[in-house]
């Protein structure tokens, strides 16, 4: 197992590049410890492939150093980094049995019989395998081949790291979760050092314990479900984390408040502070979980339109027009009907404010 360290590290697959457009992975430092699991979450082609395969040696960055427990590994190969990798797709050998596939990392390396024999099958036993470890691999299912290639990942106890790379697509929705969970419950139980990749935040925030939220080649924040949830630091993620995502409305600064289309919302006096002298774009956020919806006016509340109200069983999903823009909420229950006007209150220790997409107060 490894503690990874990145240091000033970029990419760029064309020379000398000048502004930020220019690179894949824009310059950045970041620290994994030893034995943690970690996500790269963000929407295809955000930079997250290339930085796993950086960190596998599969690519060697145009900038920066990758250094595993202190050791510098930037140009060594794949071979040398003694990582496991499991792709998108299964990477497994057809024509041997679930055993064989298992064992043959451990027999490249010299490990005599019994001890693979008892290293495959606890694998095995973690994976749910152990009624197939005599059968082809070839003819079992999608999901039971994807499984072989993650024990084949997980079945050497001495890898620095193992990456995996949107395991999970080519699962069906159910299993999925089934995997999720015994992906977490094997790092428990191993404390290996995990990276794993993907475009789903389901996936991300039930998996890891850090989660690193990335768009166009730049790492926007790093933190765990909970931080991601309720400070999100760039409007980014505050848009992609949740379902739906953070509200996020225009205003400007005036008379000690935040002015919006629908009226003018106090601000705190730590709010005040930090966006007092603000140069750029102001936005206000606020996750739909923490709006408030009522009948009758209320002190800093806000006129608003109801233009839909969903009923998902467990919560209400409503939208609304507040002045000329949209705003999302989930509430407990919702009994006006579309085009009534309401009444929002946005809960000042809910309420975030971002400058040029990037939060202060």
């Amino acid at each position: 197992m490894a503690r990874i360290e990145l240091q000033s590290l970029a990419h760029a697959y064309k020379p000398d590049p000048q502004s930020p457009a220019d690179y894949a992975l824009r310059p950045m430092n970041m620290e994994w410890k030893d034995g943690g699991a970690y996500a790269l979450l963000g929407p295809s082609g955000c930079g997250k492939t290339t930085l796993l395969n950086i960190i596998s040696g599969l690519v060697t960055p145009s900038h920066g150093r990758v250094l595993f427990n202190g050791k510098d590994v930037t140009n060594l190969p794949p071979e040398a980094r003694n990582i496991a990798q499991v792709f998108q797709f299964p990477v497994i050998y057809d024509t041997m049995t679930v055993f064989d596939n298992l064992a043959f990392p451990l027999r490249n390396r010299g490990w005599k019989g019994a001890e693979i024999n008892k290293r495959v099958h606890q694998v095995a036993a973690m994976l749910d395998l152990s009624s197939d470890l005599r059968h082809r691999a070839s003819g079992l299912s999608a999901d039971a081949k994807q499984k072989i290639s993650l024990g084949r990942g997980l079945v050497r106890p001495d890898v620095a790291a193992v990456l995996f790379d949107e395991p999970l697509t080519v699962i069906d929705p159910h299993l999925k979760w089934l995997l999720r969970r015994k992906l977490k419950e094997i790092h428990h139980e191993l404390k290996l050092s995990l990276i794993y990749v993907t475009h789903d935040q389901v996936e991300a925030l039930t998996f890891a314990d850090q989660v690193v939220v990335m768009t166009q080649g730049e790492v926007v924040q790093a933190g765990s479900a909970q931080q991601l949830f309720e400070e999100p630091a760039h409007t980014f993620v505050g848009y992609f984390i949740g379902s739906p995502g953070m509200n996020l409305l225009p205003c400007r600064i005036e008379n000690g408040g935040a002015r919006l289309d629908a009226g003018l919302l106090p601000l705190s006096p730590a709010a005040q502070s930090a966006l007092q002298g603000a140069q750029g774009e102001i936005k206000l956020g606020i996750r739909p979980e923490f709006v408030e919806c009522g009948s009758v006016q209320q002190p800093g509340a806000l006129p608003a339109v109801v233009q839909s109200v969903r009923n998902l069983g467990t919560h209400c999903l409503a939208d609304f027009r507040l002045g000329a823009h949209a705003v999302s909420a989930k509430l407990r229950q919702c009994e006006a009907r579309a085009g009534e006007q309401v009444w929002l209150s946005l809960p000042p220790q809910r309420t975030l404010y971002y400058v040029n997409d990037k939060r202060v107060a």
